[in-house]
């Protein structure tokens, strides 16, 4: 089972790109609670050069809720991370974490509607992408 799903977007920056997947994440009714420049931070802690890679937190408050009310430790799984990172060729990937793969190992049948619904959201947020 693959633990994530992603596309390349052609014909777009870096930049642009993180832009588009936060705007189509809103569009599903995400929010992004935390973004992580990985990059930034690996010069700045490590003095580094590593590509441009971003994480996106996105969070669907819903189904937050309804996971943390169903399983009050599966804010360990939160929020769903987006990553959007820069080939050498300068292809831009756009990456989501499948949350039935990672929602799997918790032992709670109530969980699975949850990640089935955050499963199709982030599936046509990967899919929107262009």
């Amino acid at each position: 089972m693959s633990y994530y799903f992603s596309k390349i977007i052609s014909g777009k920056s870096f930049d642009e790109a993180a832009e588009f997947v936060t705007e189509e994440l809103k569009k599903e009714g995400f929010g992004v609670l935390t973004e992580i420049n990985v990059g930034e931070t690996l010069k700045k802690k490590l003095d580094v050069d590593f590509k441009k890679y971003k994480i996106l937190g996105a969070c669907s408050p819903k189904h937050a809720y309804e996971a943390l009310s169903a399983e009050d430790k599966i804010g360990v799984f939160l929020p769903c991370n987006v990553v959007v990172e820069e080939h050498e060729n300068g292809d831009v990937e756009v990456s989501a974490v499948d949350p039935i793969a990672s929602m799997s190992s918790v032992e709670n049948e109530s969980l699975g509607g949850i990640a089935v619904e955050i499963q199709q959201k982030l599936k046509k947020v990967i899919e929107n992408l262009r």
